[in-house]
């Protein structure tokens, strides 16, 4: 099970780093940043200038450009179709956190992927507070039980996904670690 879900975080962040590198060849980082104002991003630094450019809405956008490109969709009706079961299933996939890999905070917690999860906030606090054998089974399983029912959606929106696919398709999208 573990392995399981270590080779999915891999492939999820395998993803986002293709697409952000992509993002990247196709930006050339050549053309003048500006920032919210319309002023040229030079005036701040350069630094602050990139940093403050990242728009998730977009990169979003862009993965969802490319995976209706990977899936070979050209006709807008079924493309209209599927993109919001593919969003859902990116959606369920952040929620679920993929765990961490040391440090602090839990999914969703401070500083970990995925939407505010209240199951995995409690049980931090309960570990940073030293809580009692108890109070740290009880909240311990809340996490788990939060944890599965997260995982459950997830299965859901990549069937619902799966159902509107063609085999081709969905052994695109099994590859590209959506399925």
């Amino acid at each position: 099970m573990k392995l399981n879900q270590a080779l999915k975080v891999l492939s999820l962040t395998a993803i986002l780093a293709l697409g952000a590198q992509t993002v990247m060849a196709q930006d050339g980082g050549n053309r003048p940043r500006r920032n919210r104002d319309g002023q040229d991003n030079n005036q701040r630094g350069e630094w602050q200038g990139r940093r403050g450019n990242f728009d998730p809405a977009e990169m979003r956008q862009r993965m969802l450009e490319r995976t209706r490109e990977e899936l070979e969709i050209t006709d807008d009706t079924e493309w209209k179709a599927i993109e919001p079961l593919i969003t859902k299933v990116g959606e369920a996939r952040m929620a679920i956190g993929f765990g961490r890999f040391g440090g602090r905070g839990g999914p969703g917690g401070p500083g970990g992927f995925g939407a505010n999860n209240p199951a995995a906030e409690t049980l931090q606090k309960v570990i940073d507070a030293k809580a009692s054998n108890k109070e740290t089974k009880a909240a311990l399983a809340k996490y788990v039980a939060d944890r599965k029912a997260r995982q459950a959606r997830l299965e859901q929106a990549q069937e619902d996904l799966r159902k509107v696919l063609t085999p081709r398709q969905e052994a695109i999208a099994t590859l590209r670690g959506l399925l």
